[in-house]
This record gives structure tokens, sequence and C-alpha cells, in this order.
């Protein structure tokens, strides 16, 4: 697991808003480091959505993220999305 870096925040999120997206990119460490069902990845993803309405800056954050971690947002989702009844472990890059 690599800790060495920052999550991508706004700072104008209310901390409830910054917990949801920290928690989106807490799960997808999880889904490449360990694997997570498909649902439990999806609500997540709902409830980051709920903060990061907009499509651009969810690629924006997920590029950012992907920047430093080497874990995609996208692709985790798109994986999900194919197999919402199975456990995900995605590759790293």
């Amino acid at each position: 697991m690599q800790d060495n870096y920052n999550y991508p925040l706004d700072i104008e999120w209310t901390q409830e808003e910054m917990l949801a997206v920290m928690a989106m990119w807490q799960t997808l460490e999880d889904v490449y480091e360990t694997g997570l069902p498909a649902a439990q990845l999806m609500k997540v993803y709902q409830e980051f959505k709920s903060v990061v309405k907009s499509i651009g800056e969810e690629r924006k954050l997920g590029r950012d993220f992907e920047a430093v971690s080497g874990y995609s947002l996208y692709r985790a989702v798109q994986a999900a999305k194919a197999t919402p009844d199975k456990v995900i472990k995605m590759k790293g890059a």
C-alpha cells in the first residue's frame, strides 16, 4: 500500500464531503490491493458522486489520484458496472 501521497480534495468541501471523497480513494485502494465486491465499490461511488456531481470534476480528480497512486477510478467503476455481482480486483499500473 502506497501511503506516500495526498488524496485529491477540494478545500471548499465540508468535512462530511471530504470524508465521502476520501472514502472513495480508500475504497479504490482496496479494489486494487485486496479486491472488493463490485456492489460495495458502487455504493461508495454513489456517495462520491453526491459530492462530485460534474463529470469534468470527477475526471480531473480521478486523473489526479491516478497520477499519484497508479489506481484508475474510471477503470475500477467500469469493471464494477460490467460485473456487478462479483468481487473485483484490479491490477495496478
